[in-house]
């Protein structure tokens, strides 16, 4: 029997959508036929996919790809009390319900194949989740693993990026707990009702994520998590994220299902090399044998995902401009200005500018990232040409 805790809390506002829009969503999940995919053939051909409710068998009809069961189910839909009872128990428990529809739906979740109609959510998302890399692995991780997850998550989250796991033992939980400590953001994507701590070890995780980031999960309130649950959960923390990293994994493992995802959705793929035989190092050697990125340090990701912000931002190409805007600090600038000197490697620029390691990385990777700098082989960084 799997053991988990269901926790309630001070009733959360809804935001701003009447409660009659909200049960038009919740009911979208409960469909039967539809599924993620046929919501997203709805959303693509009515803008609003809650009009689905209201429009006619013939307009349902002219749906791209909607199979005729989901039009019956939405013809027949009855459930509505049932969905009014699951907002209730949203408010009750201190969470709420974000729709495709919201400002604050993550862009990027929306364009894979098979997005959440919705998704249940406890603390916050922010703009600057949209800078999301991944971090799984091992529930049985290594000394060496939770080393190698801290590391990376503590570089990532130092230089602004919001880690996003799956809250399970092991890797996830220590990819969390990096992040947290050092500041950063992070988000835990569950197998269960976001009302649901599992494992119950980590009920002050759970809280911490709450205070300093996001508890998602698309499933019903009070799921619990059972294994089936977990395959397509993993598509959403790929959905949301940049790249994914893994760190440990058996060649049964979870994490490789999250690894194939994001294949699939286009995502960077990162895997760190473990020991040679060991259970745990097969999954992530076989990612590498197959073309994963390697990585060993937090650079190795970044030296991968900058051009990808660069590109998806439509922020100018490298060397478009050589002049910072004028609302740059006192620290870029004097960063900025050493560089444009002549190339220099990251040690020099730290020496140089008095200013510490941590800050100058973020400030490099920034004006990367913004086309004003590009790094060289070496870790030497010259002006945008």
């Amino acid at each position: 029997m799997v053991e988990a805790l269901v926790i309630s809390g001070e009733g959360y506002p809804l935001p701003a959508l009447d409660e009659r829009e909200y049960v038009a969503w919740l009911a979208l999940a409960r469909v039967r036929g539809l599924g993620c995919v046929g919501f997203k053939k709805l959303a693509e051909y009515f803008g609003a996919p809650t009009r689905a409710f209201s429009a006619s068998e013939r307009e349902l009809a002219q749906v791209p790809g909607l199979d005729r069961g989901a039009i019956e189910g939405l013809l027949t839909f009855s459930a509505w009390d049932e969905v009014r009872n699951e907002l209730d128990r949203v408010s009750e428990a201190g969470a709420r319900v974000i729709p495709f529809s919201a400002s604050n739906y993550p862009p990027r979740l929306r364009l894979i194949a098979d997005p959440p109609p919705f998704f249940y959510a406890k603390g916050e998302m922010q703009e600057e989740d949209a800078k999301a890399v991944a971090v799984v692995g091992s529930r049985s991780a290594s000394d060496y693993g939770i080393r190698i997850t801290c590391d990376l998550c503590r570089g990532l989250a130092s230089l602004g990026f919001t880690v996003v796991s799956g809250m399970a033992r092991g890797i996830d939980g220590a990819a969390h707990e990096a992040a947290l400590a050092t500041g950063g953001r992070t988000v835990a994507v569950l197998g269960s009702g976001v009302d649901v701590i599992y494992p119950t070890e980590h009920e002050g995780l759970y809280k911490r994520i709450c205070q300093s980031g996001a508890i998602l999960s698309e499933l019903p309130m009070s799921t619990p998590p059972f294994s089936y649950n977990f395959p397509a959960r993993n598509r959403l923390i790929s959905g949301l994220s940049l790249g994914v990293v893994v760190v440990e994994a058996t060649e049964r493992s979870g994490s490789l299902i999250t690894a194939g995802f994001a294949l699939e959705q286009g995502r960077e793929v990162f895997a760190v090399p473990g020991e040679a035989g060991a259970s745990r190092s097969r999954g992530t050697h076989r990612l590498i044998r197959q073309g994963a990125k390697l990585v060993e340090t937090v650079e190795d990701v970044i030296e991968e995902i900058a051009p990808q912000l660069l590109a998806r931002a439509g922020l100018p190409q490298r060397g478009a401009s050589v002049t910072l805007p004028s609302d740059a600090g006192m620290d870029a600038r004097k960063i900025f200005a050493l560089v444009m000197e002549r190339p220099r490697q990251i040690d020099e620029v730290i020496e140089a500018s008095g200013l510490s390691p941590a800050r100058v990385s973020e400030i490099l990777l920034d004006l990367e990232i913004k086309g004003f700098l590009k790094q060289l082989p070496g870790k030497r960084f010259t002006a945008g040409r």
